[in-house]
């Protein structure tokens, strides 16, 4: 019997309008916070006072832009850039090395010591930032950047290792033995190997440390002081006064504060995506 082509094509043409609605929707709610934002940072401090938020500014200014940087954003901006650099390196020195003797070792002792450093991931850093002060303050640290280099880096590493770990899971044995028969050492394996077969992870946990470091507030507010050790976060207040907060100042730092890390993620997003899928890996 002969069938009808196209039986169901102009159904499968049909627009559909409840997705349609749900996008514009979503279009709105994302896209109304992002125009306030950024057109706030055109305004002047007076006409956004008594115009509001949402109106379209008569005048156009950067001067919101060029004063973030007489205020010392330029200073904050190196030291957030110093310390997310440093700790995305120890994180990248540290944690490929463990999560592979995690993968590849067969004793039990190394899935006990696993187990014990994901203990991390339940330890807030709020419930230790006093002994914390302590201990970065008996090593002479206090008010350095590596003293908030330091605990950053460690508070990362539990989250990194998992990620990393579950990426390199998805590495089939075969391709160890493999190398093994072509007598490469398990530093060859780990070089050759794992590292290439592991990009998605390490992607993933570049982006997550760098995170952790470009918005982390709390070890810079406890553990510095001077405007020389300021970071980004902390450099935001200087636009609130005992007479209000310069909000159109304030968000062109936060522009400004955002682009890095944006930047970052945009040429990082699918291989984090990749990444974080491996951490259920087997």
């Amino acid at each position: 019997m002969r069938q009808r082509p196209n039986a169901q094509r102009p159904n499968a043409q049909r627009p559909n309008y409840v997705a349609g609605l749900g996008s514009l929707i979503w279009l709105l709610l994302v896209g109304l916070p992002l125009y306030v934002l950024l057109i706030a940072t055109f305004r002047t401090t007076s006409n956004y006072s008594t115009q509001g938020p949402l109106s379209f500014p008569s005048q156009l200014t950067l001067s919101n832009y060029l004063n973030a940087f007489s205020n010392g954003f330029g200073q904050d901006f190196l030291n957030t850039l110093i310390v997310t650099v440093s700790v995305v390196g120890i994180v990248l020195l540290v944690v490929p090395p463990l999560a592979y003797a995690i993968v590849r070792a067969q004793g039990r002792t190394i899935t006990v010591v696993f187990r014990v450093f994901l203990l991390g991931l339940a330890v807030p850093a709020q419930a230790v930032i006093v002994p914390m002060f302590y201990v970065i303050s008996q090593a002479g640290l206090y008010d350095h950047l590596i003293g908030v280099i330091l605990p950053t880096a460690a508070f990362s590493l539990p989250v990194c290792t998992l990620v990393l770990t579950g990426a390199m899971r998805d590495i089939t044995p075969d391709l160890y033995e493999a190398m093994a028969m072509d007598g490469a050492s398990p530093w060859r394996v780990f070089l050759q190997l794992v590292l290439p077969l592991s990009k998605g992870g390490l992607s993933s946990i570049v982006v997550f440390s760098a995170l952790q470091a470009w918005n982390g507030f709390l070890f810079p507010l406890i553990l510095t002081q001077s405007d020389s050790t300021k970071v980004i976060t902390i450099g935001l207040y200087n636009f609130q006064s005992e007479h209000g907060v310069n909000v159109p100042g304030l968000l062109s730092a936060v522009v400004l504060s955002m682009l890095p890390i944006f930047i970052v993620y945009l040429f990082a997003r699918r291989a984090l995506v990749q990444g974080l899928m491996g951490v259920g890996g087997k």
